[in-house]
Parts: C-alpha cells; sequence; structure tokens
C-alpha cells in the first residue's frame, strides 16, 4: 500500500497538497500542485503552509492560480477505512470495554481491558532487570573486570623476577584495531 505523503514542515502531520521547488538560477520558488513523485530541491506543503509560505527578499514567488486539494487515492482510502468501520458495526463488532488481540476476533484473542496492566507491569519488570544489568555491567568496568584476563594469571611466570605478576601493570599495547590506554594513577 502506498503510504500518503505528508507536509514536510517540522510538526505538521497533514497530508502534502503542493509541492514547493526552488530554481535558484532565477531566484524563483514556485508552488504548484503535488509533484508525482518526490524530488530532490524540492518540498512537499499542506495547504496551510502552502498558503502561508514566504520567500527570501529578492525572490520572486510563483503560485498556482487554482487551489490546492488533497489527492484523489486519499478519499479512496477514507472510503474504504469507512466501509470497513461500518461492515464491523453491522457483524456486531467488539463489545464494550474489551480489545480485539487478533485474527478473527474469536473468544480467546479477545480479553478484558483490566488485564492489560499485567502487560504494564511485565514491561516494568523487565525495565527494571535491564537497569539493574546495565549497573552491575557498569560496577564491572569501574571495577577493571571487564579486561581481557586476569592480571595475576598463575599460568603465567612473572614479568620482572622475583617481583610478584599482581605487581606489575600491563603494558598498554594493541587489541585488534583499538589502542589500550593505561588506567589513570590516582
Amino acid at each position: 500500500m502506498k503510504l500518503p505523503r505528508l507536509c514536510c514542515r517540522p510538526g505538521c502531520a497533514r497530508s502534502a497538497v503542493a509541492t514547493l521547488t526552488f530554481v535558484y538560477a532565477e531566484s524563483t520558488a514556485v508552488i504548484g500542485p503535488l509533484a508525482t513523485s518526490e524530488e530532490p530541491h524540492s518540498w512537499d506543503l499542506c495547504d496551510d503552509h502552502a498558503r502561508r509560505i514566504t520567500v527570501p527578499r529578492g525572490w520572486e514567488m510563483l503560485r498556482s492560480e487554482r487551489g490546492f486539494s488533497v489527492p484523489a487515492e486519499d478519499h479512496e482510502l477514507t472510503a474504504l477505512a469507512e466501509a470497513v468501520r461500518e461492515a464491523g458495526a453491522v457483524a456486531g463488532g467488539a463489545r464494550p470495554g474489551f480489545v480485539d488481540r487478533g485474527s478473527l476476533g474469536r473468544g480467546p484473542d479477545r480479553m478484558p481491558v483490566d488485564s492489560l496492566d499485567a502487560f504494564d507491569s511485565r514491561a516494568r519488570d523487565e525495565a527494571r532487570a535491564a537497569d539493574a544489568a546495565y549497573e552491575a555491567a557498569l560496577a564491572d568496568r569501574r571495577s577493571g573486570r571487564h579486561r581481557a584476563g586476569p592480571v595475576d594469571s598463575p599460568s603465567q611466570p612473572p614479568a620482572v623476577p622475583g617481583v610478584p605478576r599482581h605487581q606489575t601493570r600491563p603494558r598498554p599495547g594493541r587489541r585488534g584495531h583499538l589502542r589500550v590506554l593505561p588506567d589513570p594513577v590516582d
């Protein structure tokens, strides 16, 4: 299904009915009917923005003399939505207080609206678990447990004879494409 094009102005969710195109060589802005396809350096505008838009000083504005109307496909889509809504009302529709979750709206696919609170609590529990996991990972990172391996591995001999390995710091180097920097000493 082809979605309707919307006005490109920030915060505007209305359907586009006109296209603004700039002709830079002539310092001219042209507002005409909605273009058949989206083009670079052109902006789709709703009726309100197409009527109110202005151009910079020294530029000329050319507007289409005929008014702008919503494309026919939007009228067809609205008519289809109304027909589906009416067919649902004739067939009995959903009972008040229930939400149709699925395919045909039969028995188990319907659930009371009150039970939707269970979904909220489950989502809240999942968010808390994710927060706890994040805090644990952050604590591991601060403590240095995120490093590739233990500093004082018993399988490796001491780096300096006579000095235990846990008293020496690993040398900064490269791991793959990343450069490992030493921790700042307080």
